[in-house]
């Protein structure tokens, strides 16, 4: 899991979030504290307390004072939402300057994208196709 190109704050809070959108963690259930990201991880609780207090700082998780984090009410949406927009900023936008380029219009676009989705099996990996 851990990229050794990409700030290992960044790749928990993105762990935590990837484990919210993909329902392992409910809305309302208890997050895993820093001291357990960081044993897991192998990592220095203040860079498991970075990547949570931006997960709080997003509105992601909040605290319960005593008990722990916990992933608040709305954060799947809310976190789907920002994944959406990355992924039409990533991939539709440089997508559609090329078809541009290339003369193709949307009709043709959809044509293709339908082909290619009969062609490949469904992948039900998180590793290829993930826009971040």
């Amino acid at each position: 899991m851990i990229d050794e190109g990409r700030a290992l704050f960044l790749q928990i809070a993105e762990s935590v979030e990837d484990s919210i959108i993909d329902g392992a963690l409910a809305e309302e259930a208890q997050a895993p504290s820093t001291n357990e990201l960081a044993a897991f991880y192998r990592i220095n609780p203040a860079t498991a307390a970075k990547g949570i207090a931006m997960l709080t700082d997003k509105g992601v998780l909040y605290k319960r004072r005593g008990i722990g984090m916990f992933v608040s009410p709305g954060a799947r949406a809310l976190l789907l939402a920002e994944r959406r927009a990355a992924f039409v900023e990533r991939f539709l936008d440089p997508l559609l300057a090329e078809a541009r380029t290339l003369g193709l219009a949307a009709d043709d676009l959809a044509r293709l994208l339908a082909e290619r989705a009969q062609q490949r099996p469904a992948d039900t990996t998180a590793t290829e196709g993930t826009a971040r």
